[in-house]
């Protein structure tokens, strides 16, 4: 199977004054297209690390990152920026929608931001809002909307430009049970309709979603396992 994703030795230091702190030492894995995974580790274990490089949020240190086989740890500003707006749909824990537009307007940001013409994206946002079950809920603010409720919207945000995976960071962290169960189930009809999802968390009863799990602890990777 295609591999879409792969980090190759990378190594990640920050500068904390005098000190080096090592998030991440060495790790290699790869992700093939289609896969589920989830990255689990306790606190401080390099997981959202992993992620932001993942995302082409950060860049490693040392080593290697390839998205369909394309080597992006040496790429500049301007291009990884191309390829998130490209490839990778982002949720983050604390939901980041902008609290002033609504549901439907946070959902076709990405799409104007590409250049989209409103009437095709407004069109698309309103499909996405279905697909996540908040037909009824386009026209309401953040502030109108559950937890769960902003986490849907996010993940229809996220999947706007349609991007070749989702990259998930602690998505139920701030929702009940219930909205979390809800949220997870979306991410699971994705990955059946052929999405590859990551999900970090630290959470885990979420092991048993996943086909593919790796465990970090310290900057390495402890286990990596295929269900």
């Amino acid at each position: 199977m295609e591999i879409v994703f792969e980090m190759n030795q990378v190594k990640k230091i920050y500068k904390m004054g005098d000190v080096d702190v090592k998030a991440l030492d060495g790790i290699s894995f790869k992700i093939k297209k289609g896969e589920f995974v989830i990255i689990m580790g306790p606190s401080g274990s390099g997981k959202s690390t992993t992620l932001h490089i993942m995302g082409c949020l950060d860049k490693p240190t040392s080593g290697n990152v390839y998205i369909d086989g394309v080597d992006v740890s040496k790429l500049n500003d301007k291009s990884l920026a191309k390829i998130r707006g490209e490839k990778i749909g982002f949720v983050f824990q604390q939901f980041n929608l902008l609290p002033r537009l609504t549901a439907l307007e946070n959902v076709e940001l990405p799409m104007m931001y590409k250049g989209v013409p409103l009437k095709k994206r407004r069109k698309r946002a309103k499909e996405l809002l279905e697909l996540v079950g908040l037909g009824d809920r386009i026209n309401h603010k953040p502030t109108q909307l559950s937890g769960g409720q902003m986490q849907r919207v996010a993940i229809a945000r996220a999947l706007a430009n349609e991007p070749s995976y989702i990259l998930a960071d602690e998505p139920t962290g701030n929702l009940d049970s219930k909205s979390g169960e809800d949220i997870l189930e979306i991410f699971k009809r994705l990955n059946k309709d052929g999405m590859t999802v990551v999900i970090v968390t630290h959470d885990p009863e979420l092991e048993l979603l996943g086909n593919h799990v790796i465990f970090l602890r310290d900057g390495k990777i402890q286990e990596e396992r295929y269900l």
